[in-house]
């Protein structure tokens, strides 16, 4: 998996070659292919793993955030955003690769799904049922932390996508924090 991260992130799905990831690993062609089936099957393995950790990051925060003793839904998403961010800095190798697109035929399905589950959860921590234009509201913020961490992965310095991602939680905490009043045609 980490010789496949490394030849994944200089070139992408598209330019990446196995022969190059059996050399780093130092293992067989027939082995990658008795475990992953393939150059599809091990970039969908990456991916996948990628995003639990970073799942396990925004869920970590969150209950960390609970624990501190805070109750306030759009605070408790920030703090899990803010994780996935940071997240998306310290595995910018990885975000650049899954957030600039590319992929195997029927990726861009499966990470949408995989955005859409995004949104659920969200959706249930800002109880956004509950809110006039709620689920509007989670899909607006969700697509922008995800365009965010698209911004941070790109940065030159640690220092500059950590400020960023802290003006995109500024930016979000003054667009979910207002009253959202619905307009009538």
């Amino acid at each position: 998996m980490a010789a496949a991260r490394e030849v994944f992130a200089v070139g992408g799905f598209a330019d990446a070659n196995i022969t190059d990831v059996v050399a780093k690993a130092g293992a067989s062609v027939g082995s990658l292919y008795h475990h992953f089936g393939g150059k599809a099957d091990l970039y969908l393995a990456l991916f996948d793993d990628y995003q639990r950790r970073q799942e396990h990051r925004a869920n970590e925060a969150v209950r960390e955030a609970r624990l501190a003793g805070i109750s306030d839904a759009m605070e408790l998403w920030l703090a899990g955003s803010r994780a996935y961010l940071h997240g998306c800095w310290e595995e910018r190798d990885l975000a650049r690769v899954f957030l600039d697109g590319g992929g195997p035929p029927g990726f861009e399905l499966i990470a949408r799904r995989r955005y859409r589950e995004w949104v659920r959860v969200n959706g249930s921590l800002l109880n956004t049922e509950k809110r006039p234009l709620g689920d509007t509201l989670v899909v607006v913020l969700t697509s922008v932390v995800a365009e965010a961490g698209r911004e941070v992965a790109v940065q030159e310095t640690e220092m500059a996508a950590l400020r960023m991602a802290d003006e995109f939680l500024e930016l979000l905490r003054r667009v979910g924090g207002a009253p959202v009043v619905a307009r009538s045609r």
